[in-house]
């Protein structure tokens, strides 16, 4: 089977949909007159990846069809490479609802002084993040100056591909598209609150302007058969900070799926951000400052690579 993922560029008019093929970037427009697949037009993919995601039980069977002769008339020449992916993707889309897992790694838990439940006795932790955290690969986090603690978090993010209520969790990765990453990053020490008897406040430490790093695409959920069997690992300045499995989840994202579906009613194109390992700034004692460059990375899937700068007033 040809691995591909789904992408998004920036062309001469604004952004556009993309296909990914090994290493090469191919415009999907492009792609789909070459590919000459009955019943797949072009101009279906005018709304972008956003829009294939609300509609994934069309444009997935459509895909499967297109990429090997996609990759046929690439080889052939009939094709051309917009270029190297890595250096050309921004975030596949903007989704308006990151669903986010806390404490989902025992170790992390444990660096974070964390004292958590028996399973048996728990349930996921989540929160969100909004729209407006969203960047991609190669765009620069903006920190605040309200923050000198800002920190790190590699995640797998699934993305759902159907809407999806009270699911089991057999069931549950039948409603993922597709796999990618998020980058939780977040101001560990505006997370924390001592004016109010609540303790923690996650919306003002994790939902700033540019605090989602998404992307750098979309691999479609056929090519990972087990989202608990991938390495996932982030960098700063080159040092490896995070190095682990999506196996040691204390919360597969089955149940992830399958819990999150009895409080709201999951829609395509949601991320479900499933939850970071040990090896975080706090952990460590250290943080992002002004000019330090991240890069995430999951296996199967790719990397992201943004910078860090102070956000000006």
């Amino acid at each position: 089977m040809i691995w591909f993922a789904l992408a998004t560029y920036k062309s001469k008019i604004g952004t556009a949909p993309a296909i990914v093929i090994d290493t090469q970037m191919y415009d999907l427009k492009a792609a789909i007159k070459a590919a000459r697949i009955p019943g797949f037009k072009a101009d279906s993919v005018d709304g972008g990846v956003a829009s294939m995601m609300s509609d994934w039980a069309t444009f997935k069977p459509l895909l499967r069809k297109a990429a090997p002769l996609i990759v046929e008339q690439a080889a052939a020449g009939k094709l051309k490479s917009l270029g190297l992916a890595d250096k050309l993707a921004v975030a596949p889309y903007r989704p308006q609802r990151i669903f986010c897992a806390a404490s989902n790694f025992i170790e992390h838990a444990n660096e974070m002084t964390t004292v958590l439940a028996a399973k048996s006795e728990s349930k996921p932790y989540m929160f969100l993040k909004l729209q407006n955290t969203v960047i991609g690969p190669r765009e620069t986090i903006r920190k605040p100056a309200e923050t000198s603690m800002l920190d790190w978090e590699v995640e797998l993010a699934a993305v759902i591909g159907k809407r999806a209520r009270r699911v089991s969790v057999d069931k549950a990765l039948d409603y993922v598209a597709g796999y990618s990453i998020v980058n939780d990053v977040s101001a560990r020490d505006l997370n924390m609150r001592a004016d109010y008897p609540f303790k923690f406040d996650w919306f003002q430490g994790k939902c700033h302007d540019t605090f989602a790093p998404f992307g750098p695409w979309i691999v479609p959920a056929w090519f990972i058969k087990d989202p608990q069997d991938l390495r996932m690992e982030l960098t700063v300045n080159g040092e490896s900070m995070q190095n682990d499995s999506t196996g040691n989840m204390i919360w597969s994202v089955r149940e992830q799926i399958a819990y999150l579906s009895t409080i709201v009613t999951l829609e395509p194109g949601d991320v479900i951000a499933t939850g970071t390992p040990a090896g975080v700034g706090m952990g460590r004692g250290t943080y992002l400052n002004d000019g330090d460059v991240m890069v995430a990375s999951l296996e199967k899937i790719g990397s992201i690579r943004n910078r860090v700068a102070n956000e000006r007033r």
